[in-house]
Parts: C-alpha cells; sequence; structure tokens
C-alpha cells in the first residue's frame, strides 16, 4: 500500500431519498444496494433516507429503474409537525434562508404518505407551499407543468417523520411531483380500466423528455382490449388504430377518430403508405414475443416516432433475472432502430416497468 492510498480521505457520504414502490420492497437492499447506500432509514410509504458517496449510482445503475424518484438531501428536520406550535411558519423560514439564493425555478411539496386517507398532512404540504410561495420572489413555475426538466426546483416532503427537501432537475428527480406521482382518478363513472391511469400518467412523465403529441397525432395501440387506453387517448383528441383478438369496451362503438381491427396483433399489417406518430403496447404475454410485434410494426413510424412500451416481468424476487431480461429487451430494440431515451416504474405498474423509445432511421 503506498502513502497515498494510507493518508486518503476517506468517502464523502451524501444524505439522498430514494422512492422504491412497494412492490419492489422484497429487494430493496439489493436495490440500496447497487446504488452505494453505506446505510439506509425507511421513511413513509416506499421512501429510503440513504447516504451515498456514489450518488450518479442512483441515476445510472441497473438498480435504477427501481427507484420511482429520488432527490438530494440539502434540508432535513426530523420532528412531529403535528404536535409542534408554529410549524408552518418555521419551515417556511427556514426554507428561504437555505434556498432563497439558488433561485428555484417551482416550489412543490407533497407528503411522504401520499396515498394515505388521512388528508393531516396533504393539507399541511398546501398550507406549506401556500406560505413559502408568499415569501419567495416570484417563480418561473408555478404549476408542475410550467417546469424546466433540466433547471433546479425545490421539492419538499413532509410526514410524521419531518420534513426533508433538496434542489434538482425533475429530470434527474425522475418526475414533476414531488415524490414523483401524479394522481390520476379510477373511480370515475366512465373508467374503463386502470391502464387508462396508466398511459396518462406515461404521457405526463413524457414530459420530462419532448412535448406532448399535437392533437390528432395517429397512434396504433397493441393489444388494445378492453380499451382503457385506447379511451384516454381518443380523450385527448388523439386518433388511434386498436388492434386486439378481444372486442373493445361497447363504450367505445362510434368514437371519433377511433378504427379498430379484431385479429391477432401477428397478423395485422397496415396498408402500404400508412405512418403512424406512436406506438402503444401493453401486451401481455411473453416480452421477447410483444418486443418482436413492436419492432415489426415500428416501421411504419415516422422518423422520431414515439413507442410507449410496458415490460412485463415475472413476480421480481432478485435483480439479476428482471436486469437480463431489460438487456435483452434494449439489445433487440436497438438492433431495430429504437432508441431507449426513458423508462420508470408509474404508480399504477405492478412487475412491470414503462419504456420510451424514439426512431432512429439510419
Amino acid at each position: 500500500m503506498t502513502d497515498s492510498e494510507t493518508n486518503a480521505a476517506p468517502p464523502t457520504h451524501r444524505p439522498w431519498l430514494v422512492r422504491i414502490p412497494e412492490i419492489f420492497e422484497g429487494i430493496a437492499d439489493s436495490v440500496l444496494q447497487q446504488m452505494g447506500a453505506a446505510s439506509s432509514t425507511r421513511l413513509g410509504q416506499d421512501y429510503y433516507l440513504i447516504k451515498t458517496a456514489t450518488p450518479a449510482a442512483i441515476r445510472q445503475s441497473e438498480a435504477a429503474k427501481f427507484a420511482r424518484w429520488n432527490l438530494p438531501m440539502d434540508h432535513t428536520w426530523p420532528c412531529n409537525a403535528q404536535k409542534m406550535d408554529g410549524f408552518i411558519e418555521k419551515a417556511a423560514q427556514t426554507l428561504l434562508k437555505k434556498f432563497g439564493e439558488r433561485n428555484p425555478q417551482g416550489i412543490f411539496i407533497g407528503t411522504l404518505q401520499p396515498t394515505s386517507p388521512d388528508k393531516y398532512y396533504k393539507g399541511l404540504a398546501s398550507n406549506l407551499r401556500g406560505r413559502v410561495l408568499q415569501l419567495f420572489p416570484k417563480l418561473a413555475a408555478a404549476t408542475v407543468e410550467e417546469q424546466d426538466p433540466t433547471a433546479e426546483t425545490l421539492f419538499c416532503l413532509v410526514g410524521k417523520e419531518g420534513l426533508f427537501c433538496g434542489m434538482q432537475s425533475p429530470r434527474a428527480s425522475n418526475g414533476l411531483y414531488a415524490g414523483g406521482s401524479k394522481y390520476i382518478d379510477q373511480d370515475a363513472p366512465d373508467t374503463i380500466s386502470r391502464a387508462g391511469a396508466k398511459i396518462a400518467e406515461a404521457l405526463h412523465y413524457l414530459l420530462l423528455y419532448r412535448p406532448s403529441l399535437k392533437e390528432g397525432s395517429h397512434w396504433i395501440e397493441l393489444g388494445a382490449c378492453p380499451g382503457g387506453m385506447t379511451s384516454e387517448l381518443l380523450a385527448r383528441n388523439q386518433r388511434v388504430t386498436a388492434i386486439d383478438r378481444a372486442p373493445l369496451d361497447k363504450r367505445l362503438d362510434g368514437r371519433p377518430g377511433l378504427k379498430f381491427f379484431l385479429e391477432d396483433v401477428a397478423a395485422f399489417q397496415p396498408r402500404a403508405g400508412t405512418l403512424y406518430d406512436a406506438l402503444l403496447c401493453d401486451m401481455n404475454g411473453p416480452p421477447e414475443e410483444s418486443i418482436e410485434q413492436v419492432i415489426r410494426l415500428s416501421r411504419f413510424l415516422k422518423t422520431g416516432g414515439l413507442v410507449v412500451y410496458t415490460l412485463k416481468v415475472p413476480r421480481i424476487d432478485a435483480l439479476d433475472e428482471a436486469n437480463e431480461l431489460f438487456r435483452v429487451i434494449v439489445s433487440m430494440s436497438k438492433a431495430a432502430g429504437l432508441r431507449l431515451f426513458a423508462q420508470t416504474h408509474l404508480t399504477y405498474n405492478r412487475h412491470e416497468f414503462t419504456l420510451f423509445f424514439e426512431t432512429v432511421r439510419k
């Protein structure tokens, strides 16, 4: 061992908040280990406060796909806000002091228990944001959709464990909301299936990387039954060519902008000269088979056309199997001229990931 190695300073560990969906709780330790976590503390529903000397691994390691959201911890305040007098004012003044000169583009505050029926912390988060906005000068982004995905935002999460805050761009955090999730109501009377919420969240997530598709854009949807995603796209004034061996929900009959083909996806052949703006695939079955159909039909996408693909994986009990399947699917897609530019685990995903590709013509 050399003198320089003997006298080398120990690595600096930074505090970081990582959100690992509850469905991956069984492999959370392995995920955090790949991210270089030297320690971890569970917070809220599915958040982990870690210390890591390799924060880049949170976004760049193979384990990154298992983390829905992440944020550097620039300020943590362990406390019981519910039992503290003047918590909102104290917290707001502290945030101004710590972050005012860093000029965040926006300030968004969420809760550590986003699905809890207890509304106390949701109200607290809303009231705290209201007070903070009174103290900060006018911000560039008043709503999450107005954010520049590459500019820094002040994100905060509050819960019974305290207040946890940091500044980072939405793209680096992997979400526009504090915590990363956009709540989609699945209980509306006209809801056909939860898949509608899944594509709605996917399209919102896409704002991290590219503008929304224009109204009238033409989608080809593989395995559309019963039509939850179809319905959501039509509601956004998109055109949809849907294919499935099973019929769509009767409520979609006669909907403007919809063409439905009752046949096997593998047998479907678009008319010569047809070009689509986007392709959507949420098919069940072996991923190696569904991606083959995506690749085959992606030839009918315009240059730069979008592919939203649900990678269905077997029940995940270890990282290696899921990572290997991911590598295979991405490699097949790349060889066919599809460039992966983002992937995430959506709120309504289970043992599956949503992958985003775009066509690259040689």
